[in-house]
């Protein structure tokens, strides 16, 4: 408990303190990138231990799908479908499923109210945690696009897409992730949440959109990261058609920015709570 008198600057006895024992000001809130990046590092280092082996299993289960449906698929663009949505998938699997739990955990363990004593802006803690989730996805991602273009002979001298595709479907995914984690009402619920979001992306990503029923078209395009693979399918072509993949990956920046605008009020939220 700090005296009223202390927090305004004054004495109890004269209304103003002495110059040797005038309490010190409080330090600057800390900037918003300085900030980010040290939430950032400090994820990144908690995380590398326990999240390499799930990243492993997000790869194998990828490529292992894409192994699957070359019995089904043969080639052309369902082929290309499959590869872009496997590939988008390991993004799903450790952004959407593995941040919804940390951020269940988080609210549940009261690890929210550390958070809550640091002088960071709430958007440097969910951005943070956020880039440094998705950073673990960039080999996983990488390595199943190139086992996906070999299995199924696919042109890659456009895959360079992958780097704007990742980072943009990892932030639309990372802030749908943290905000279904920060709002559950019970860990419990965070953790299905992430995993029916993580299957939506399998079933509704890996599977080629053609002859699929109006409905579940409708519900592909809420998805955030249907964009990113998108942008990636087109990418395969001879000739991309490249404002159609700029149309794309802008639909997926727009609702990145979006979901960690509502991941970091979903933050605040819980914080105050």
């Amino acid at each position: 408990m700090i005296p009223a008198q202390a927090a305004t600057g004054t004495s109890p006895d004269t209304g103003t303190w002495p110059e040797d024992e005038a309490p010190a000001p409080l330090a600057p809130r800390a900037r918003m990138l300085p900030a980010l990046g040290a939430v950032y590092r400090a994820q990144l280092s908690r995380a590398r231990v326990a999240r390499i082996p799930l990243l492993f299993v997000a790869t194998f289960q990828s490529v292992g799908i894409m192994i699957m449906m070359r019995g089904v698929v043969d080639g052309g663009t369902e082929a290309e479908s499959v590869v872009a949505g496997s590939s988008v998938l390991v993004v799903a699997f450790v952004a959407l499923n593995l941040l919804a739990q940390y951020f269940g955990q988080l609210r549940a363990g009261g690890g929210l109210d550390h958070y809550a004593t640091l002088p960071v802006p709430p958007a440097a803690v969910v951005l943070g945690a956020a880039a440094a989730y998705a950073s673990f996805t960039v080999p996983g991602a990488v390595v199943t696009a190139l086992a996906g273009g070999a299995l199924f002979q696919l042109p890659m001298a456009h895959l360079w897409v992958l780097a704007a595709v990742i980072p943009l479907s990892g932030a639309a995914l990372s802030g749908l992730g943290a905000a279904l984690g920060l709002l559950a009402p019970r860990q419990e619920i965070a953790t299905l949440c992430g995993q029916l979001g993580m299957s939506a992306a399998l079933l509704l990503g890996v599977l080629p959109p053609a002859g699929m029923p109006p409905v579940v078209g409708w519900a592909r395009d809420l998805l955030p990261s249907t964009y990113g693979v998108e942008a990636l399918t087109r990418s395969y072509a001879a000739h991309p058609d490249w404002p159609a993949v700029a149309v794309d990956l802008g639909i997926c920046a727009a609702v990145g920015v979006l979901s960690l605008a509502a991941a970091t009020w979903a933050y605040r939220r819980a914080a105050t709570r």
